[in-house]
């Protein structure tokens, strides 16, 4: 990685030859500041949950999760990074427009054509040019807005949006989806702090919830006050419990306001 004042970008091919050669030809342009380099999309995720991007430069056909599909997960962050393809291919340029994508090159890339994509990235060409400072959104909510989990050998990507309730496991949390749960490495209290802004509440040291997906909110004998999320009970922590309500009016306020 080079580091500096300018555009972080990230780097995402699996051939080593080719992400090597970008990678130089970025590192001679004025306007970046730093470049990582990833040879796949669960890498590539891994860095981005660590450090933002202001532009990924991703290779179109990978192993696993194509540069297409990646494109999509990463359009679903609250801010997302420009896109520029680069790709021995033409015949996926339309899609990749339709993502929004910045620009399209084929490999092997030019200085002179590299040059005219980073102007078209951020909102100016200067130095420093869409950095994360002049962007919109929090960062530490975009990079956790998709969580990879390892099974059995595969990488499944569960979006932030999808998560109906999560449950601290130690160090762990178990995020629930619809009919469907995932470990991730990732404890209860991180989760509470990165999604707060996006609709979740702890509502006992065990449980986090997305309020949109709460039905209910019951006291039950021998149990204490509960939220029902998919029709399971969730126990709600007593001295949260004021707290819950006001958040649950706010997001049902804010769902009808959205609706008119």
């Amino acid at each position: 990685m080079t580091a500096g004042a300018g555009l972080r970008v990230l780097v995402v091919d699996d051939e080593a030859p080719a992400r090597d050669d970008l990678v130089w030809l970025l590192a001679r342009e004025p306007s970046i500041g730093s470049i990582a380099a990833a040879g796949d999309a669960t890498e590539a995720l891994r860095l981005l949950h660590q450090e933002d991007a202001d532009v990924v430069f991703l290779d179109i056909r990978m192993p696993g999760l194509h540069g297409l599909d990646l494109a999509r997960v990463l359009g679903r962050f609250a801010s997302p990074p420009d896109v520029v393809f680069v790709t021995a291919h033409e015949d996926h340029a339309v899609e990749a427009f339709e993502l929004r994508a910045r620009d399209y090159l084929l490999k092997p890339v030019r200085a002179e054509r590299l040059r005219e994509a980073l102007a078209r990235v951020g909102p100016s060409n200067g130095p420093g040019a869409g950095s994360g400072a002049e962007r919109a959104g929090p960062a530490d909510v975009d990079r956790f807005a998709v969580l990879t989990v390892e099974l059995g050998g595969r990488t499944r990507f569960v979006a932030r949006d999808d998560v109906r309730y999560a449950a601290a496991s130690g160090d762990y949390a178990r995020l629930h989806t619809a009919g469907d749960a995932h470990l991730v490495r990732v404890p209860l209290s991180v989760l509470e702090a990165r999604w707060a802004d996006a609709g979740f509440f702890r509502i006992h040291r065990g449980y986090l919830v997305s309020l949109r997906a709460v039905t209910e909110l019951r006291s039950v004998t021998g149990k204490g006050m509960v939220v029902v999320v998919d029709g399971e009970e969730l126990p709600v922590s007593r001295r949260l419990a004021g707290g819950l309500k006001e958040a649950l009016v706010r997001n049902r306020a804010g769902d009808t306001g959205r609706g008119r």
